[in-house]
């Protein structure tokens, strides 16, 4: 552990009793010559992440919503760009915004407002997880390193003081999170998702009473521990975030938007993909695209192991350089582009580094060994930052390269370190912030299984390819000689009373049974019952608690990608390639491995999220339909996240509004003090015949208002026996919006 005394010292402000805690903790305060004001947030933000729960949505929201403080603290000092929050109406909430007088010194103004901003709000959305003690000191430590008066708690900014501002600025993020969709009020819990499958107990065989092999199955465990290492109560995890689609997002639009409606309640969902594949009990329909998926997941499962002889090249020379339009859009397309049986895709590498104009240099280890790092380096688990922080940590790999130049889409002046991290935070935060409310507004809406659930649904039924044959199902497994077959007699897997004859077997990973000392054994690949095939997990954790369709890796790392290239002016990494270690014996978590060095080697941005979209069907969690939507989508996403914040860079956004929805309608105060609700249409939006509806999250009507005529203004009286979140339904002819309010008496 080091620590600056001198910043200390300078400070004057550190006292004995934080000093002994962070002495006790071992938490070093950050150097603050070495890295721009935005960098340091940033890592204690990522520092934050890795000691709270894992949940991916509310973490891509944290990492927008921060940055976004950060460049509108930056922003409101630039003579060119123009402030996200600062002065606009975002969703139906209005920053009010009266100005501040230019400083003398618009840097040292900058660092402090950022500064203040970040660490309020950071102390906000971090005060109640499991690592809070730990966080919240490192908050306090870099305030203090930087020689921040943390007793500066005014918001009154009109004297010209950063830190006020800063204050100001977090207070109203704050204030904006509480009505933007994401019920934070509540600490985020579902409102209306119910599971249409009783849970699976993992540890048993088979699906156990799966009613709905088509609908998402929670897990039940003696003992759940999350992705971040973390016990969570109660056994059996909830959905995380099905109707994340309500929330507001940075750069989707009401084009992206479609509206379902199912028992009776709303889903928002952007970007929809279409249908997935389903599986009928005749085996009609798409059947056969959903057993084939399902099967590939089980049949890579049987490359988890170093010791069968197969090796690859895994370095850039023959991974990676796949154009996107070379991706399948249909059903059909998915089998030509997975090698079912070998594993991979249909890269085609690349010929030279561009940088060095010499070949990549090969890397041909164990297939097992490839698999399963690259399954556990993007699985995400203790002690990550969950999959849009890794991505986080890529961009500031990226940053540090010694032969990186930060030029604006790689044109231009040098920017110095401050502008660039503000401006690729920003971008990168709302592209991934966007990507989780598509992502998850697709998981909530289609509700699709896990692997786990669908092959052990398979198996329960039995084989699928020989009407003459034991065990013929429709609805079954298809059959593979040497890794998909029928448990026959005098076969080691046939039971103590030959119960076990006529179920289905699979060569596979043999699962976390097989593993007393994840330092130092390793389960292998072995035949084992259909009934007991487990993902390449930890037995306390086995999947994410959320839906498969579609891959919230594939969105998250594709839109990342776009984001980088296009802030860079380049697709490969520095030097042409990015490199990540994996010592020999020290690297995996969930066992023993990898048995070689490895080392991770991508040539492009691109590359690297089309190797994490492998790695989660190797890792057991995704079928091939999971995962070309969220790649197609993921781009689509990143392009436009990335050409708005531009449009804030250079001053040229067209409007004082960043409304997703056009700011058709504005609803304010939200959050409501039990003062006057107004809802305020745009006079170039005509409505007429109104009728307002307000009910509360079980669907009980509080009150409903009908208007004759045009209508651009109404308000009305909350009153003051209301309290909590309810729902307000706008409607006019086919028109209907829904917001969400917050009134707190």
């Amino acid at each position: 552990m080091k620590i600056n005394l001198s910043n200390l010292e300078k400070s004057g402000r550190f006292g004995t009793g934080i000093l002994i805690l962070v002495l006790i903790l071992g938490i070093a305060i950050p150097c603050i010559s070495q890295q721009s004001v935005a960098r340091q947030w940033n890592e204690v933000l990522l520092e934050a992440i890795r000691n709270d729960f894992a949940r991916p949505t509310v973490h891509a929201r944290n990492l927008f919503h921060i940055s976004a403080a950060m460049y509108d603290a930056w922003a409101v000092y630039d003579e060119t760009a123009e402030t996200f929050f600062l002065g606009k109406t975002v969703g139906s909430y209005t920053y009010s915004f009266q100005g501040i007088e230019a400083p003398s010194n618009v840097e040292a103004a900058q660092t402090e407002a950022m500064s203040f901003a970040a660490y309020r709000l950071l102390k906000h959305r971090f005060e109640i997880s499991p690592g809070a003690e730990e966080s919240l000191l490192r908050f306090d430590s870099l305030m203090i390193a930087m020689g921040n008066d943390m007793s500066i708690t005014s918001t009154s900014y009109e004297d010209g003081s950063p830190a006020a501002l800063g204050n100001y600025i977090a207070e109203q993020i704050i204030e904006f999170g509480y009505q933007d969709g994401s019920n934070e009020w509540f600490f985020y819990e579902n409102l209306f998702y119910e599971s249409q499958n009783d849970v699976m107990i993992p540890t048993l065989p088979g699906s156990q009473e799966m009613n709905d092999p088509n609908r998402w199955q929670p897990l039940a465990f003696d003992l759940f521990i999350d992705q971040a290492g973390f016990e969570i109560p109660g056994g059996s995890p909830d959905f995380l975030s099905p109707e994340w689609g309500f929330v507001i997002p940075f750069a989707l639009s009401q084009y992206d938007l479609d509206v379902r409606e199912r028992d009776g309640e709303e889903y928002w969902i952007y970007h929809d993909p279409g249908d997935p594949c389903y599986i009928q009990s005749d085996g009609s329909g798409n059947s056969s695209d959903y057993q084939w998926g399902n099967e590939l997941v089980a049949i890579w499962s049987s490359h988890l192991d170093p010791s069968d002889g197969v090796m690859i090249d895994i370095s850039p020379a023959s991974i990676g350089n796949i154009a996107i339009q070379d991706y399948p859009t249909t059903l059909e397309g998915l089998r030509e582009f997975y090698n079912l049986h070998e594993g991979g895709d249909p890269s085609r590498g690349h010929e030279i580094n561009p940088i060095t104009q010499l070949p990549y240099p090969s890397q041909v280890v164990p297939r097992g060994d490839y698999a399963r790092v690259l399954a556990e380096f993007w699985a995400d688990g203790p002690d990550s930052e969950t999959p849009p922080g890794h991505w986080y940590t890529i961009l500031n790999y990226v940053n540090d390269h010694e032969l990186f130049e930060k030029r604006f889409k790689g044109q231009g002046e040098i920017l110095g370190d401050l502008e660039w991290d503000v401006k690729a935070y920003f971008t990168l935060g709302g592209a991934l912030h966007d990507a989780a409310i598509t992502a998850w507004s697709i998981k909530g809406w289609y509700d699709y299984p896990r692997p786990i659930s669908s092959i052990r649904y398979m198996a329960d039924q039995g084989q699928s390819s020989d009407s003459e044959l034991p065990n013929y199902a429709a609805n079954g497994i298809p059959l593979h000689d040497g890794l998909v077959e029928l448990v026959l007699e005098e076969d080691p897997l046939s039971g103590d009373n030959d119960e076990n004859i006529g179920k289905i077997k699979l060569m596979a990973w043999k699962g976390p049974e097989f593993i007393s000392d994840p330092a130092g054994d390793a389960a292998g690949v072995d035949w084992i019952l259909a009934e007991n095939w487990w993902p390449y997990q930890r037995p306390t954790f086995v999947n994410p608690p959320f839906a498969g369709y579609i891959s919230g890796h594939s969105t998250f790392s594709r839109a990342a990608a776009e984001v980088i290239t296009l802030l860079t002016g380049d697709e490969f990494f520095p030097g042409g390639v990015g490199e990540f270690v994996a010592p020999k014996n020290e690297f995996l978590v969930f066992e023993e491995g990898p048995s070689v060095d490895i080392t991770l080697q991508w040539a492009t941005y691109r590359d690297a999220a089309d190797q994490t979209s492998l790695s989660r069907i190797w890792g057991g969690i995704h079928p091939p339909v999971d995962d070309i939507p969220g790649r197609l989508i993921g781009e689509k996403i990143g392009i436009a996240a990335f050409d708005l914040a531009n449009n804030y860079f250079d001053g040229s956004i067209i409007t004082s509004v960043t409304d997703p929805f056009e700011a058709e309608i504005l609803v304010f105060p939200n959050p409501s003090l039990g003062q006057t609700l107004t809802i305020r249409i745009d006079q170039n939006f005509q409505m007429d015949n109104l009728t307002m509806r307000l009910i509360d999250l079980n669907g009980r009507r509080i009150w409903m208002k009908e208007f004759k005529g045009v209508v651009q203004e109404v308000k009305v009286d909350m009153g003051a026996s209301l309290n909590g979140v309810y729902l307000l339904r706008v409607e006019s002819g086919d028109i209907n919006k829904t917001f969400r309010i917050v009134i707190r008496n």
